[in-house]
């Protein structure tokens, strides 16, 4: 009985590509699963907000325009987009932010210097700032050789130019003016008139003052009180003081 021959069965090959395919489906479902555990926990959220350097600008008001909250998404806000919002305030000269994971964020605020102080209406005495921003001073304290500014009103563009004069100019050649009063005409609208604490009365313009205040300076320190005028030309004219007293009026 000649045999029969039964063919050969194909060996089944492993299907590489689809197991390919599932394992990184399921990488990919994995890791998703844990971004949404992290992003859900309190790791990754903002549990500490530190400022430094802040003597004008409260803390309520940094968090309102930085836009950073505790209990925020940590990564939610770049460091550099925190800063720029900060600089938006008129306070603020430059804010560095540095976040510290998990949760830590330290923000250095760089304000913009006192250069004088005014009485608001309210009477109340407010810091101007070389930005020409007016802040409360509350418990910061005062610099007593700043001038105080009288007679400005608040939308005068004049008083934010005076503030960045006053920035420009070294303190040693400030200290002795005391008051400084807007005086414009119609040839120097940006006229002013600066009484100082060593009893001189000085006449200039705003946009004269960063140059002529080394004159006022050597005046005041080898002349007798007077009048200064510090204008296209440069005058001093001392006070006649009165020196008559009533022994000299005699019959």
């Amino acid at each position: 009985m000649p045999k029969t021959r039964l063919p050969r069965l194909k060996e089944d090959k492993p299907v590489k590509k689809m197991s390919r395919k599932i394992t990184v489906i399921l990488l990919l479902l994995f890791i998703a699963l844990l971004a949404v555990i992290f992003f859900r926990s309190s790791v990754s959220r903002i549990t500490e907000i530190n400022f430094q350097g802040n003597k004008y600008t409260t803390r309520e008001e940094l968090l309102e325009r930085s836009g950073l909250v505790i209990g925020g998404q940590f990564f939610a806000a770049s460091a550099d987009s925190v800063e720029d919002s900060l600089k938006g305030l008129k306070t603020i000269k430059e804010a560095t932010v540095v976040k510290n994971f998990p949760g830590v964020v330290n923000i250095t605020i760089e304000e913009f210097p006192a250069v004088a102080y005014e009485l608001d209406q309210q009477g109340i005495l407010e810091a101007i700032l070389s930005s020409g921003a007016a802040v409360k001073v509350n418990d910061t304290g005062i610099a007593v050789e700043k001038p105080i500014l009288t007679g400005w009103k608040e939308e005068d563009p004049n008083k934010s130019k005076l503030s960045q004069a006053l920035a420009g100019i070294p303190n040693e050649l400030t200290s002795d003016i005391s008051e400084i009063v807007p005086s414009p005409t119609l040839s120097f609208p940006d006229r002013i008139k600066l009484y100082t604490r060593s009893h001189f009365e000085v006449i200039t313009a705003i946009s004269l003052l960063k140059d002529k205040v080394e004159y006022l300076n050597q005046v005041i320190e080898t002349e007798e009180p007077g009048l200064i005028k510090m204008l296209e030309a440069d005058t001093y004219v001392p006070f006649v003081a009165d020196t008559q007293d009533t022994s000299d009026i005699q019959e």
